[in-house]
């Protein structure tokens, strides 16, 4: 619900696609350097499969979204919307892939990506978007009400999962690890990146910025699915999330400076 509301807020153009090419070409650059990161560094196998596939993954969702119409207005859903979706296929193909310990191949996770629920509605979006279809007020405002009911149910899972952290068992050499890719490599690929493509400064601010946010609940939901310590993904996101909130004005002071936005 939360995807059909940001991909029907406005119409489509090259732009809008493009961000999307331009997200991934990030996302993949970084995770060839996780890869041969983690290979040296990281040496139990759980810990590397969770750092693989959670430390690229960020909340643009329930807090990219929202960010994304504080600081930019309600002109960047549509793009931090596709943007979403982009994340959406990258959890569900390759984090999918790492958290199941190469149990899937990548065809088979190819296959049932199709079978979640937020692929359908954005393929139903993205049709209803291209033939111009528009929707009453009242409809409007339902979707409006469930996508941000969808912000709140996450934070409950998060919350759950979050009661249970020990102190005393807190894997810190990893979650610094997931941080450190997190918010200070996949920011330096991010920047290098969009200046490189040239694209407008309005939806280079908005890449760069949607990349900033901190790590998804969503990896919760799959470290506990898979059994691949979700208690150490917990305390990931929610020091992601604080390094995050001191980190976010210096990520606006860049985004500012570069793309004067």
């Amino acid at each position: 619900m939360l995807i059909f509301w940001g991909l029907t807020r406005s119409k489509i153009d090259f732009s809008f696609l493009y961000s999307s090419f331009i997200y991934f070409v990030i996302i993949f650059i970084t995770l060839i350097i996780a890869l041969i990161y983690s290979s040296f560094v990281i040496k139990d196998k759980d810990d590397k499969s969770l750092f693989l596939a959670s430390s690229l993954v960020g909340n643009t969702g329930n807090l990219g979204i929202p960010l994304g119409i504080a600081l930019f207005g309600i002109s960047s859903v549509p793009y931090t919307s596709i943007l979403n979706l982009s994340n959406i296929f990258f959890i569900y193909l390759f984090s999918v892939f790492f958290f199941a310990g190469n149990k899937f191949s990548l065809k088979k996770s190819l296959k049932d990506i199709f079978k979640i629920p937020a692929i359908g509605f954005a393929i139903l979006a993205l049709l209803f978007n291209y033939f111009d279809f528009t929707m009453s007020k009242d409809f409007d405002q339902v979707f409006t009400m469930a996508a941000y009911a969808a912000i709140v149910m996450q934070l409950v899972v998060f919350g759950i999962f979050l009661s249970q952290i020990k102190i005393k068992s807190l894997n810190w050499k990893l979650s610094l690890n997931i941080v450190l890719f997190k918010h200070f490599v996949l920011p330096f690929i991010a920047l290098v990146c969009v200046l490189y493509f040239e694209v407008n400064k309005y939806l280079a601010a908005i890449i760069f910025l949607e990349l900033m946010v901190p790590l998804a609940v969503n990896n919760i939901n799959l470290a506990a699915l898979y059994n691949k310590k979700p208690l150490d993904a917990t305390f990931s996101v929610l020091l992601s999330t604080f390094v995050f909130i001191i980190l976010i004005y210096f990520y606006i002071l860049i985004s500012n400076y570069f793309f004067g936005v």
